[in-house]
């Protein structure tokens, strides 16, 4: 019959409702279908039903959700439709109630969207009338008056309604009729009753049949044989002293428990009187629950019970004489709750991983909780850690979501477990947990971090080119690209060239190189920016200022600007015999590029003989006599004079300083017309020095000849004056003052030249300074007005 049941004949009542009941259970719906469909047998369309779109139930991944894992409806999300997944047995799911439903919720998520859904299972006449017992044993006695009953037990259907047992027929009729009451519960008490005496010597066994028949269609029945035994007169019943027995048991009882006890009396004597009790027509389910003594009518628990399966147990307990005589009555066993189950929490979604800028009141889970106790044992209450960003926000009956209840900060707290407690009501109260794991990622809200906003890096000049003068670091609170940080170089020019000609950096780790040489004499200090950026979206930066100075090195030899040493000429100072003690001859005029003591010069002479006539001052570079000026003094006499610096290690340079130490200039010129020329030259200098000599000789070859031609008449006197030229003393041109200091007084000399030196004079005119410079230079540095009134001078005097 159940197969038969066809989908043309479902009664489907829809009641459907949408309403804001709570925050997030969006509609109610109601199906209603007969029990054992075919798997695959549709229920309803919710697509349709509920309004919800096709691509929103695939988006969503909308599924069903049960409180009890059962599966016995599934969601077609393509097409909308529930679909039965496994048969559903109404007797199994609800037992002998007479509405059954089944209810469930359909989730969608992305936005997170809850919808209840109640199928209503109507009965199908699936189930026979069954009788507990095939064959009824039934001992009567010859004496039994007719009205006597006998207690026959009902049969079970487990339909409802219709479907349900509706009647009885009793065959054959011609001694027993059939008394049939229904009690307060609705059940049926069936007994047969004796219509006239028995006979046990006419007849000593009869046999009957009771049918049993339900009100469906196609009408179902089930049937039991009675077999009476005619027993020997025994008159008297037993009779229980209360119509009804009451009682409650603690669920959980321990075995043995006694729950109550049944008493009945007999009005016979001896073996008719003695009575035994029994349990009549209960199924099986209860006799696994509950046992009675048969001779003390004491009930007791034989077995585990349960609240939350069974609330209540009526019991039918027959008590019997040995006559066969019986009386019967019902015992109500009520079932206390105890608090013995923990609530039961369930996740049904959970989000694992919150973005740090989630809004207020974002769901991170939705939960069902339940509790079986009823109650306040079935009471309970969910609740989190109050110091945590979150709270918990009742949506149904028994649902749960949690929330964000305030902003999060990955920064800070990048994880939280947060565990959900459920307490009952009980006493003692039972309380279970569930611990969520919620990660926070990140977002790009955290600018990376110099460690200083002003770095001051020191670099030796000099530096080899890619040397790593210094090293940037910046922190980004942030995590993974957004923490990933770049470096570099803002654009600026120093001195007209990029800085990223100087300076370069290493993206990845901070790194500073140099990328050439620094020279301090050119470039001191430079400023620069680095910038820090990460790898977030948008990308977030932060500048820091690095000041490099360059140090200096003593890596520059003191340059001397007086005297002036060339390769072509000897100047020489001019000492007179009679000149006094720290008589200054000359100074040394040098400069050091380099700073700080690296710049600090000092002056001495190369080779100092014992009787030394001059010395150099160490820090002014002034030669002055030591002594008086003897006859044993030479007259030519060579100075070398070691200007060094005071830098580690330490540079110097060397001048030649030509001293005279004479009375007359004819004196000074014999002496250096065989003065030796230091031939220690630079190569590239000589190479000039040498062009130079010859420009000059063709310049001064063609003088002669236009000389010559113009002044035939002096080309004598003229010849032998330029033919000296070379030997002749100079006064060269040299800076008035240096910022270390010079000569400050110059000397003029009247100079008396003839064709032989010896004769030649000098003959001082005017002071012009402490010493005389005297240059053997063919080119002199008096005016040519000056040299024509020296000749005329000279003329007189020539022997």
């Amino acid at each position: 019959m159940r197969k038969g049941v066809c989908c043309e004949r479902w009664t489907l009542s829809l009641v459907f409702l949408w309403a804001s009941l709570m925050p997030f259970a969006l509609g109610q719906i109601r199906y209603s279908i007969p029990e054992e469909l075919p798997k695959g047998s549709i229920v309803g369309n919710i697509a349709n039903d509920l309004g919800i779109e096709l691509k929103r139930l695939v988006s969503g991944r909308a599924r069903v959700f049960t409180s009890d894992g059962s599966e016995y409806v599934g969601l077609d999300r393509e097409k909308g439709q529930l679909l039965v997944k496994q048969r559903m047995d109404r007797e199994q799911l609800c037992g002998d109630m007479s509405a059954c439903s089944l209810s469930f919720e359909v989730i969608l998520e992305n936005p997170m969207e809850l919808y209840s859904i109640t199928i209503d299972i109507q009965d199908v006449n699936d189930n026979s009338p069954v009788f507990s017992k095939n064959e009824i044993h039934q001992e009567i006695s010859e004496s039994a008056l007719p009205g006597a009953r006998f207690s026959l037990g009902g049969a079970i259907d487990p339909d409802v309604g219709l479907n349900t047992l509706q009647k009885y027929v009793l065959q054959p009729t011609d001694h027993f009729d059939l008394n049939v009451q229904s009690s307060s519960d609705g059940n049926k008490n069936v007994e047969m009753v004796l219509k006239t005496p028995l006979d046990r010597e006419n007849k000593e066994h009869h046999y009957l049949t009771l049918t049993a028949v339900d009100g469906g269609s196609p009408q179902r029945s089930g049937t039991v044989k009675i077999h009476i035994s005619v027993l020997d007169i025994n008159d008297n019943a037993p009779v229980f002293n209360q119509p009804v027995y009451k009682s409650s048991v603690l669920e959980n009882s321990a075995i043995g428990t006694l729950v109550t006890t049944v008493r009945a009396t007999d009005a016979d004597e001896g073996v008719n009187a003695h009575i035994q009790y029994y349990f009549e027509h209960v199924p099986t389910s209860v006799m696994a629950l509950f046992a009675i003594d048969t001779e003390s009518g004491q009930i007791k628990v034989a077995g585990p019970i349960d609240y939350e399966k069974n609330k209540q147990f009526k019991i039918k307990v027959v008590a019997k004489d040995n006559g066969g005589l019986t009386d019967s009555r019902e015992v109500i066993i009520d079932v206390t709750d105890v608090n013995d189950n923990v609530p039961k929490i369930t996740v049904m979604s959970f989000t694992s991983a919150l973005p740090e800028n989630a809004a207020l009141g974002t769901v991170v889970a939705m939960m069902n909780v339940q509790d079986l106790d009823s109650g306040d044992n079935g009471k309970v209450t969910c609740s989190i850690d109050r110091n945590s960003p979150f709270k918990i926000v009742r949506s149904l009956a028994s649902y749960y979501n949690l929330v964000t209840d305030s902003a999060l900060d990955r920064e800070q707290i990048s994880e939280y477990n947060i565990t959900v407690s459920v307490v009952d009501g009980g006493t003692p109260p039972l309380s279970s947990k569930e611990t969520l794991k919620v990660k926070i990622s990140d977002i790009n809200d955290n600018a990376p971090q110099f460690e200083q906003e002003t770095y001051d890096i020191y670099v030796l000049e000099n530096n080899s080119p890619s040397l790593s003068i210094f090293s940037v670091k910046a922190k980004d609170a942030d995590w993974g690209p957004n923490a990933r940080i770049s470096y570099f170089l803002e654009d600026g020019t120093l001195n007209d060239a990029s800085l990223a000609s100087f300076i370069s950096i290493n993206s990845d780790t901070g790194v500073i190189y140099a990328t050439k040489a620094f020279d301090y004499e050119q470039i001191k200090s430079f400023i620069i920016k680095i910038k820090a950026q990460d790898g977030g979206t948008p990308p977030l930066s932060t500048n820091a200022t690095l000041k490099i100075f360059v140090q200096d090195q003593n890596d520059n030899t003191p340059q001397v600007l007086y005297p002036v040493q060339t390769g072509g000429s000897v100047v020489a100072e001019i000492v007179p015999r009679s000149a006094d003690i720290g008589y200054l001859v000359t100074k040394v005029v040098a400069v050091d590029v380099d700073s700080g003591q690296n710049a600090w010069l000092s002056y001495k002479l190369q080779k100092a003989a014992d009787r030394a006539l001059f010395e150099v001052g160490a820090q002014n570079g002034e030669i002055r006599t030591v002594r008086q000026v003897t006859d044993k003094d030479a007259v030519k006499q060579k100075l070398t004079v070691i200007v060094e610096d005071n830098g580690q290690p330490s540079r110097s340079a060397t001048v030649t300083v030509n001293v005279a130490v004479a009375d007359s200039f004819p004196e000074v010129l014999s002496e250096f017309t065989d003065f030796t020329h230091d031939k220690d030259y630079n190569n590239n200098l000589t190479f000039f020095l040498v062009l130079a000599l010859i420009v000059v000789s063709i310049l001064f070859i063609f003088s002669v000849i236009a000389i010559i031609s113009v002044k035939i008449y002096r080309w004598r006197q003229r010849k032998l004056f330029y033919k000296s030229a070379n030997n002749l003393p100079v006064i060269p041109y040299y800076p008035t003052m240096y910022s270390d200091g010079t000569l400050h007084q110059a000397y003029n000399y009247e100079v008396c030249g003839t064709t032989d030196s010896r004769m030649s004079d000098v003959k001082p005119m005017r002071p012009y300074s402490q010493s005389t410079l005297v240059s053997l230079s063919r080119a002199g540095t008096a005016q040519r007005h000056l040299k024509e009134q020296e000749a005329a001078d000279i003329s007189p005097e020539v022997r």
